[in-house]
Formats: C-alpha cells, sequence, structure tokens
C-alpha cells in the first residue's frame, strides 16, 4: 500500500488494460449530460487509473476476486501501512466490559454490538443500517473504542449537513460524552484548528484543505454517505492518508452500481447491519401503515397535460389547487404530528405552508434556507406537541433530523428515488412512548391518456416497487378530484 487511502497494482500491460475496464462501469443518465454530448467523456467512472496503476484500497477485496476469477495470483508487498486485508482479532469478553465503561443510558442491541465488532475487526466497512436503527450509537461505540485505543491520532466525523454535526454533537452529549470539551464542530466558517481529538463536520466545510490537515486524522467516519457528492467525497478521503479506521454508515445505497463501488472503494465492503421489517418486528421501530391516493383526473385536465415536458407536468401537479386542497385537508384531519414532504420552495413548499397554517397555528416551515438554530427548536417544539405540523423540504427533513414523535408522513410531491423515499420514511418510524403505528400518505397522480403513462405515475409506480421490495403493506385508493 502506498497509503492508506491508495495501493499500487503491479502488473503486466495487458492484465492492466482489464482491471481498467473490469473496474469501469457507466454513470446513470451520463448521456444527458454536457460532457457526454460533446464527446469529451465516455460517460464512464473508472475505479482503477490504467496510467498510475493506482486504486482505493477499499476495493482490495474485489481485486483479490478479479484475479481469482482468471487464476491471477495475488501478492501483496507490505508497506509501513501494512496490507488492506489486515483484520484485528476481538476480545469479546475485554470489549463488553470496555463498553460498559463508557456508561451510556442504555445498552448495545445485539444487532448494534455487531456492527460494532465488525468495524473494529475490519477496520475498512460501509455499514448498512436503516433510520431508527441507532447509527449515532453506533458510531460513538467505535468513537469511544478508538479514543481508548489510540492516543496519537484524532477522530474525523463527516456528515453531509450543519443539521447532522449539530444532531450528532448533542447525541454524543445524551450518551454520556463530554462533547463540550472533546469534541470540535466545523460548519459555516467556524475555525478549522482544533486541539479536541474529535472533530465533526460537514463535507463542505474541509473537502478543499490541504492533506497536512488531513494527517492528524487515524480514525474517518462517514455519516450518511450516500448523500456525499462523489468527486467532492473521493478528494476529501485521498488525501486521509493516515486513517486506518475507515467506518461509512448509511441507511440505504442507491441500488447503482457505480455509487456503490465507489463509496466501498474509499470505505470499505459494505454490511447489512439489521432491516426495517426486523426492528419492526421486534418493537424498535413504528409499524407502517401506507396509503396511496391516486388521484384521477378529468379527461378535459387529461389532454391538457399529455403532451407536456416532465418539468412542465410537476409545475402543473404541485400548483394545481385541487390538489393543494386535499392535501391541506389530509394533514388537517391525522391523529399526532404529521410530516408534509414536498421538492419546490416557492412553487409549492410557501404555497402549502400558508394554506395549513390558516387552519392550524401550530405548523412550522422548514427548508434549506432555515438556520439550523430554528430547525432544532421546531424539532423540541413537536416533540412535545401532539397535533404539529411541519411543512419540509425533502431534501432538509428526508435525512438527519430525529423527531422521536412523529405520526404521520404526506408525500406531496412525485420522487422515485429510493434513498429519499425510505429516508423520509424512516423519519416517522421512531418509537415514542406513546408511539402509535406510522401512517404514511403516498399522493399519485393518474394523468395517463390510453396506454402512455404520465411522468409522475411512473414515479409513483417505482415508489410502490420500493414498498414491495421492502415488504411494506400498502393499499391503493382512487380519488376523484
Amino acid at each position: 500500500m502506498q497509503s492508506h487511502s491508495y495501493m499500487a497494482v503491479v502488473c503486466e500491460e495487458g492484465i492492466r488494460l482489464e482491471l481498467s475496464e473490469y473496474f469501469s462501469f457507466m454513470v446513470p443518465g451520463a448521456k444527458f449530460m454536457p460532457a457526454y454530448k460533446r464527446r469529451q467523456w465516455d460517460g464512464k467512472i473508472r475505479l482503477f487509473n490504467a496510467l498510475t496503476c493506482e486504486m482505493n484500497t477499499g476495493l482490495y477485496a474485489k481485486l483479490c476476486k478479479f484475479a481469482a476469477d482468471r487464476h491471477y495470483h495475488v501478492k501483496m508487498s507490505p508497506s509501513k501501512y501494512g496490507i488492506p486485508s489486515q483484520k484485528n482479532v476481538v476480545d469479546h469478553q475485554k470489549l463488553v466490559k470496555q463498553i460498559a465503561s463508557f456508561d451510556a443510558p442504555f445498552e448495545l442491541r445485539d444487532y448494534q454490538y455487531e456492527a460494532v465488532t465488525h468495524a473494529i475487526e475490519k477496520k475498512r466497512s460501509i455499514l448498512l443500517s436503516p433510520t431508527g436503527s441507532g447509527k449515532s450509537f453506533i458510531i460513538y461505540n467505535l468513537m469511544r473504542w478508538y479514543l481508548e485505543k489510540e492516543w496519537e491520532k484524532k477522530i474525523l466525523i463527516v456528515v453531509p449537513t450543519t443539521s447532522l454535526v449539530e444532531q450528532l454533537h448533542k447525541d454524543f452529549s445524551d450518551y454520556g460524552f463530554d462533547a463540550e470539551e472533546e469534541a470540535h464542530k466545523i460548519y459555516s466558517g467556524k475555525d478549522k484548528v482544533t486541539d479536541k481529538r474529535v472533530v465533526i463536520t460537514t463535507w463542505q466545510s474541509v473537502y478543499k484543505l490541504g492533506a497536512d490537515w488531513f494527517g492528524q486524522f487515524g480514525c474517518v467516519f462517514g455519516d450518511e454517505v450516500h448523500l456525499f457528492k462523489a468527486k467532492s467525497l473521493t478528494t476529501l478521503m485521498d488525501k486521509c492518508t493516515e486513517a486506518d479506521y475507515r467506518i461509512g454508515t448509511t441507511g440505504t445505497l442507491d441500488g447503482s452500481q457505480v455509487n456503490k463501488l465507489v463509496l466501498e472503494g474509499l470505505f470499505g465492503p459494505s454490511k447489512r447491519v439489521t432491516f426495517t421489517r426486523d426492528l419492526q418486528e421486534d418493537g424498535t421501530l413504528a409499524n407502517l401503515n401506507i396509503d396511496v391516493l391516486l388521484l384521477q383526473y378529468s379527461d378535459e385536465i387529461k389532454n391538457k397535460v399529455k403532451d407536456m415536458t416532465y418539468q412542465e407536468e410537476v409545475d402543473f401537479i404541485v400548483t394545481h389547487k385541487p390538489r393543494n386542497t386535499l392535501i391541506r385537508n389530509l394533514s388537517l384531519t391525522q391523529t399526532g404530528n404529521t410530516l408534509v414532504l414536498f421538492q419546490f420552495v416557492e412553487k409549492h413548499g410557501e404555497p402549502l405552508f400558508k394554506m395549513i397554517k390558516e387552519k392550524n397555528e401550530n405548523t412550522y416551515y422548514v427548508h434549506g434556507q432555515t438556520a439550523v438554530t430554528d430547525r432544532e427548536a421546531i424539532r423540541s417544539l413537536v416533540e412535545g406537541s401532539e397535533n404539529a405540523i411541519i411543512v419540509a423540504s425533502l431534501g432538509t427533513f428526508s435525512t438527519g433530523i430525529n423527531i422521536r414523535n412523529l405520526h404521520n408522513i404526506i408525500f406531496a410531491s412525485p420522487s422515485k428515488s429510493q434513498v429519499r423515499v425510505l429516508q423520509s420514511i424512516g423519519r416517522g418510524l421512531r418509537q415514542a412512548d406513546n408511539k402509535q403505528d406510522t401512517h404514511l400518505v403516498d399522493i399519485a397522480d393518474n394523468l395517463q391518456v390510453g396506454s402512455k403513462g404520465n411522468f409522475t405515475l411512473k414515479h409513483s409506480a417505482a415508489r410502490m416497487k420500493i414498498y414491495d421490495k421492502e415488504k411494506f403493506n400498502y393499499k391503493i385508493h382512487e380519488v376523484v378530484l
């Protein structure tokens, strides 16, 4: 290994070309990108550099499989960085005592302990664990273990949003850690130099810093790694040359082979920790009931919409007054606290918020420009309420905001992203003392003329495929607008 980030592969030219092809993948939607259209790029991501013969160390296992399938022999030359397959031997008796000494307010669940031991043993891994499974508690225990093991190198925890910086910092305090004294927060121009051994930061705040700054860290966590921009994350992780421990966490990957392999190259092979269905069955997460409201439009409206582009169709849907009135009435008639998720701030979010606020004063509005302190205040208010409504943008509240007293979710905007759908659902599955089943209302729009399905109807079909895959129960109800 040249560093903890990269390994050099020495091989014949023919094998080098094989590796370049084997570790190259077409980017979804590449043909629509300007560089591809201008023929400046072939639309592929290459994880093996045929010129430098370098690749990310997280792909070592896949390199070995490549060689085994072709009967090629692999020989690792040791360096001061060791070898990628080097593992820790976990003394479970000692580890259990050590974790108990952290004096957290609750114990690790079985699957959480398994995740912790896996990460310690492998040193490099992506832990796949759904929203509500306690990823922050897994990170916390790994952090405490590393702090007692290693005194020379610091810990870097990288997250996608400022809200998550504050959330993790608060979580660590709740678990019994003196976060104010021991953990430094970086976002929005905060000082990047600190003597504290734990740094929690957004990737946007640090990825342009020099390699010297990253050299102080021996352990790096990437939380909610599916939300990182691939190029920026690669730039950041490549600079963490001294970080032997690399742990990524996420609820789900997007299903793209490219995204999965890029992340595994940076962190290591992925491991499924647990499933939403398992957590529901043991009572850790609330049960989920889904009602899909399939809106039926008049022939006049269908004919008006049928030749629209995707964006034109979406613009029509989110500004359609009868549809927004239905969403308002749905939010007002739910029992418990309700989260209404939208995509477009000015066109949809603001009008919806005003319509609902007129009927319910206990209504709050959250979008990308809402200050972190205001988001935290809203979260606290909702957790102490019984019939509050949050009208929030998908990008803001689908990830990273934990509300333990949320009962209903309304999908007000069309989306087909597996990550966004599952992360959004996860907002409502956390158990509270008075927790009822979580109710999801999925708004679908049937504007189909003849056999030609409209864009947003296809999106709703994609969401139902996700429900089927996750074994969620759902019912479809036709509603005439």
